[in-house]
């Protein structure tokens, strides 16, 4: 070891024969390394050793430059051009300057290869659930699904079962109304006259009950995986909104279980589950939409029944105040 001061100009690189090289720097640097000296005989040899030294390069040196180029198969469609059929375009990308998901990919094909691909995409980190697409076979998001090298190329189509708008674009107003039909809110029939007086209290039990079930993003992965859901999709649910429905279901602070259990007691809405659990196997965020469902038809036949609140909270008192002999009341 021994300090150099970099304030000045000195070039050579560290390699296998022992050089160093120190970039210019206003700061002293420690360098670890033998000391070497070159006597009046070895500047014969100093020749060969400096183009040694200059041929020298890094392990990240030599790979950045290599270019890595993989196919992706893209399902094209657009409504502007009626004449030309769905079909599949290829794009060879080079990975070397983009990033490991799907979606880096794509972005790069849009940004130099055709910036007339379209695609839904947002927050990047498996969140908002917009870059949702079949990819490889599998209904998975494009922000989180690494991208694999392989010979052979990587195929992306839309979530199947759907109305395509243009490219990677489906329609998902029909999915978007079942979950509004399942009322993703919280109910609490006869407050509404003291709205924001009352706390509405949660035991650290009854919060444990809604693990695995709030987390779900709406990326429709789930039901459009679903043979049922791909049969009878104007009456059955699908696993997305059943989720939602079993989660207001034993959310300790809901009052409106049987409510929500008598929109559900039909022929369609819950039962054309057959339990197939496509849905949990490509639930990008790892959650049991399967389960849920058949904790959902046992609440439907009576097998078990919502726990009642481990807190509660008093009434409060419509008009605060002095009370006397007319207590104050409201209707």
């Amino acid at each position: 070891m021994f300090l150099a001061d970099t304030g000045g100009v000195l070039t050579s690189q560290f390699c296998k024969n022992g050089y160093i090289n120190v970039q210019h720097n206003s700061w002293f640097r420690l360098i670890p390394f033998h000391l070497r000296y070159l006597s009046s005989k070895d500047k014969g040899k100093l020749g060969k050793e400096k183009a040694a030294v200059k041929d020298c390069k890094t392990i990240e040196e030599k790979y950045s430059k290599k270019s890595i180029i993989q196919t992706f198969r893209v399902y094209r469609w657009n409504p502007e051009k009626p004449k030309i059929k769905p079909h599949m375009q290829q794009y060879s990308v080079d990975l070397k300057d983009a990033g490991t998901m799907i979606l880096d990919a794509l972005q790069v094909i849009k940004a130099d290869l055709d910036p007339t691909l379209t695609f839904r995409r947002s927050c990047r980190e498996g969140i908002c659930g917009s870059c949702s697409m079949n990819i490889n076979g599998v209904n998975n998001l494009a922000c989180i699904t690494k991208i694999q090298l392989s010979s052979k190329p990587i195929i992306i189509y839309p979530l199947p079962h759907n109305y395509v708008i243009r490219d990677l674009v489906v329609d998902m107003t029909h999915f978007l109304k079942q979950i509004h039909t399942a009322d993703p809110y919280l109910k609490r029939p006869g407050e509404d006259t003291f709205l924001g007086l009352r706390q509405i209290l949660q035991s650290p039990r009854d919060r444990e009950k809604l693990n695995t079930l709030y987390e779900c993003i709406l990326c429709g992965c789930c039901s459009y995986s679903c043979p049922p859901y791909w049969w009878l999709g104007d009456k059955f649910l699908g696993p997305a909104a059943l989720l939602q429905a079993y989660r207001w279901l034993v959310d300790s602070r809901d009052f409106a279980y049987k409510e929500r259990l008598n929109k559900l007691r039909d022929f369609y809405s819950v039962y054309r589950c057959h339990t197939i659990f496509n849905c949990t196997k490509t639930c990008p965020k790892a959650l049991n939409p399967g389960r849920a469902v058949a904790q959902i038809k046992r609440h439907l036949a009576g097998l078990t029944t919502k726990e009642e609140s481990d807190l509660t909270t008093p009434v409060p008192n419509p008009c605060p105040g002095e009370e006397d002999i007319y207590t104050c009341r409201e209707e």
